[in-house]
């Protein structure tokens, strides 16, 4: 016998179920709560207004505590007792069954912030946002949108497409279209938009995604448009105080041009210079410092106006060490000399030639170290005393005009003819014509080019670079277009760097 089953099975029912998503307006509304609008958990509006009488609007709902732990200006301005809207009666909510007597008690509401983008009274004036009385938007309904949604698209809200008096209740519900809300291929927005304005809005919607730890949308194709679109992007999370956060995302991105980068920074260093500063980023400073000390004093004045002092006492310290540097080169290139098998130098009496070729060696580079001499201004008629100056030797010339030299000195290996050519040496030979015959004329050039590899070697510090560019590599012969720039370099890159020359780790 059987035992009776303790549980009674009842037949399918397979009728379709009625999907409980309402379909009221003929579309379904699901509030989001993600970036950039977290309709859900987001306490701070904040509006990006552009354009004529801010017909462009971008619409971002964001969390308090983000914006508090990125940027100073947030953490100053997000506290209890700036809020617009703190003096607002608390909500009174009843708790307990249905016909309880207990009095209700006070539930404090949600404390909102509402920030507006604002462009001030005259042109000079730089945009800030501003904080705003938060407006209290209607709860959702569970049966769909607003009928104002139907004006909203793109998360760029057109103020003249909706009612004054249904903007207010339709605030809440104004989104913008997730990662990236700025669309530069939009008509109607560029004709409209001024392209002042769209890089501002395209600022702001990068900033605040940096902050939410999403791609910023910076050119990844052209290293010109990307270094103007990080420049205008540190500007504005300078102004907010978010350049700790920012400024890694920028050097991220700028270090995927890889040789490309390192190329833009050898044609523009002083604006790689304080673009590293800004960034943060080590590699892009210390590679645009070695361009501008070996240029200095090229320069100096922008920098002087537009870099900390910090900055500029190291690229001083570097020059000053750089100029130490080459005066102990030069000092050994003018001692330079042959010397007799009995290790005695030539004289005129010893090896005529051979002496002849040293004062030659000589002679070419005291021209080629030596500014042109510049007559002294004319004097005044009426004044017939001379000034000592007059006759003063010419100034010694800086670093930036010797690396020229030692450059061609230090190529003699590759290059033997770079400079004191055979041609050179025959017309020299020629001016004393008992001395030149096709004998003199070999050992002549013989000596000139063992004085030339003894030079070479001696400059060799001087040539040494810690540049990224030396050693950069890429597609398409990329090395051999980084070898050619740096042959192309005129001034010196031998200055040594390390992590004890970023200025804001001394800051900090």
């Amino acid at each position: 016998m059987h035992p009776i089953a303790s549980t009674v099975s009842r037949p399918l029912d397979h009728r379709p179920r009625r999907s409980r998503r309402s379909h009221a307006n003929g579309s379904s509304y699901l509030p989001q709560n993600e970036f950039p609008v977290f309709s859900q958990s987001g306490d701070v509006e904040i509006i990006i207004g552009l354009g004529s009488n801010s017909s462009f609007q971008n619409r971002y709902l964001l969390h308090s505590h983000t914006l508090s732990r990125f940027s100073g200006f947030f953490e100053a301005s997000l506290r209890p007792e700036w809020n617009l809207s703190a003096s607002e009666p608390s909500q009174l909510t009843h708790t307990g069954n249905a016909g309880d007597a207990r009095s209700p008690t006070i539930r404090p509401p949600k404390l909102m912030w509402r920030y507006e983008l604002d462009r001030g009274d005259t042109l000079d004036e730089v945009p800030m946002l501003v904080q705003k009385k938060a407006t209290k938007p209607a709860p959702p309904s569970i049966f769909g949108a607003p009928p104002s949604l139907a004006s909203v698209s793109n998360g760029r809200t057109k103020t003249n497409l909706l009612p004054q008096a249904a903007q207010s209740t339709a605030n809440l519900f104004q989104a913008v279209t997730p990662f990236g809300a700025v669309d530069p291929d939009d008509d109607d927005m560029t004709d409209t938009l001024s392209f002042q304005d769209q890089d501002l809005m395209r600022d702001y919607d990068n900033m605040f995604r940096i902050f939410y730890n999403y791609t910023p949308n910076i050119d990844s194709i052209s290293i010109a448009d990307a270094y103007v679109q990080c420049k205008s992007l540190l500007h504005l999370a300078d102004l907010y105080d978010a350049l700790d956060v920012v400024g890694p995302r920028v050097d991220h991105h700028l270090l995927q041009f890889q040789w490309r980068l390192w190329k833009q920074v050898a044609k523009y260093p002083i604006s790689y210079l304080r673009l590293g500063y800004m960034a943060r980023s080590k590699l892009i400073f210390l590679e645009a410092l070695i361009h501008v000390v070996g240029q200095w004093p090229a320069g100096e004045r922008t920098l002087r106006a537009s870099m900390p002092n910090s900055v500029l006492e190291i690229i001083e310290d570097k020059v000053s060490d750089l100029e130490e540097q080459v005066s102990r080169v030069e000092s050994r290139l003018f001692r330079l000399t042959l010397y007799t098998k009995t290790g005695e130098p030539m004289t005129p009496s010893t090896s005529y030639l051979d002496w002849l070729a040293v004062s030659f060696f000589r002679q070419w580079l005291v021209m080629e170290t030596t500014l042109p001499f510049q007559p002294p201004p004319p004097h005044d008629g009426r004044r017939h005393h001379h000034s000592h100056h007059d006759n003063a030797p010419p100034s010694i010339p800086p670093v930036q005009s010797l690396g020229r030299v030692y450059r061609i000195l230090g190529a003699h290996r590759r290059s033997s003819s770079a400079y004191l050519s055979r041609d050179e040496c025959k017309r020299f030979l020629k001016l004393t014509p008992e001395l030149y015959s096709r004998e003199n004329l070999r050992r002549f050039e013989k000596s000139v080019n063992e004085l030339k590899t003894m030079a070479c070697d001696l400059v060799q510090p001087l040539m040494d670079s810690d540049l990224e560019l030396s050693m950069a590599s890429g597609p398409s012969s990329a090395g051999a277009v980084s070898d050619r720039m740096i042959d192309d370099i005129s001034y010196l890159t031998c200055t040594q760097v390390s992590n004890q020359d970023i200025p804001w780790s001394i800051e900090d």
